[in-house]
């Protein structure tokens, strides 16, 4: 729990309101969650389940336990991510929002002057342009086909190195001579790996030419819709510190520092969107949202 005003870009913060809203991130390895209520920014997660109603309503209950707000208080619940479809919560109005305009307003929301973000998350990633001056998505490109250049194939390679997905990355950090990973696909790197293994090279260098070679994925694709500053680095990849150390070493770019953990950036913007329905702002809902499918 934070004072919002402490978490809020100071630009945007008297556009926030007293409307008590969730936003919920379903993406396919954890939930995140998200209320505003009474000047406070309450975060909640949890790692998804089979059934994406289960995990929402398991979020809820963990903000509104947190909060003290009683359910019949919020005026509105927008839902995001990989779990987005057909939420239901009883007399709560709520709306879906697809995940790129979600984290494009969330992170607009940490930093006013973002313009370029790289999300990454399990099983997809993300390269989007957003105006500065509203938050709107410009361009947008992913990788869904392929698990290279997301949180799966990372966790694939923690487990080859006996690593758990939170020690891959400082290993990285260990590293003096990065392996070279040349492929960009999961199945020839995997092989990579072991080959790299056999041949006595250290766990550290090893994770780091991973991290590389995750990187150099997401870099094709900011290179295809151009990277502007400020950079803000969201999903829940985002706490990484190997793809971190990566990314702005390929873009030469550094990453922006917000006050809130970025895995959270998504259902934060899915909380502003539920604060402007609630406030009646469907033309702003309508104008921002990707209501429709990825």
């Amino acid at each position: 729990m934070s004072d919002w005003k402490e978490i809020i870009d100071a630009d945007l913060v008297s556009t926030i309101t007293d409307d008590v809203a969730v936003g919920l991130d379903l993406g396919s390895r954890t939930g995140k969650g998200v209320l505003l209520a009474g000047g406070k920014l309450y975060t909640a997660i949890t790692p998804t389940g089979v059934y994406m109603q289960e995990t929402a309503d398991k979020l809820l209950d963990r903000l509104l336990k947190q909060s003290k707000v009683a359910r019949e208080d919020i005026a509105y619940i927008v839902g995001t991510g990989y779990g987005r479809i057909a939420l239901s919560f009883g007399g709560i109005g709520h709306k879906i929002v697809t995940e790129i305009s979600c984290h494009a307003m969330g992170s607009h929301y940490l930093n006013a002057k973002v313009r370029s973000i790289v999300d990454i998350g399990g099983q997809d990633s993300k390269a989007i342009r957003v105006d500065p001056a509203t938050g709107k998505v410009i361009e947008f490109i992913m990788n869904d086909k392929c698990a290279a250049g997301t949180g799966r194939f990372l966790e694939k390679v923690a487990h080859l190195l006996d690593l758990t997905l939170e020690q891959l990355g400082a290993e990285a950090l260990k590293a003096d001579a990065p392996a070279d990973v040349s492929s960009q696909c999961v199945v020839f790197a995997e092989s990579e790996v072991i080959s790299l293994k056999a041949k006595g090279v250290s766990a550290a260098n090893i994770a780091a030419g991973i991290h590389l070679a995750t990187a150099r994925r997401v870099r094709n694709l900011v290179n295809r819709i151009g990277l502007e500053p400020d950079l803000v680095f969201s999903g829940g990849v985002s706490n990484n510190p190997g793809m971190t150390k990566a990314l702005e070493e390929l873009l030469g770019h550094p990453i922006s520092k917000v006050k809130l953990d970025t895995i959270y950036a998504g259902a934060l913007g899915a909380a502003v969107f539920a604060q402007k329905a609630a406030s009646r702002s469907d033309s702003d809902l309508n104008d921002f949202a990707l209501l429709q499918s990825k």
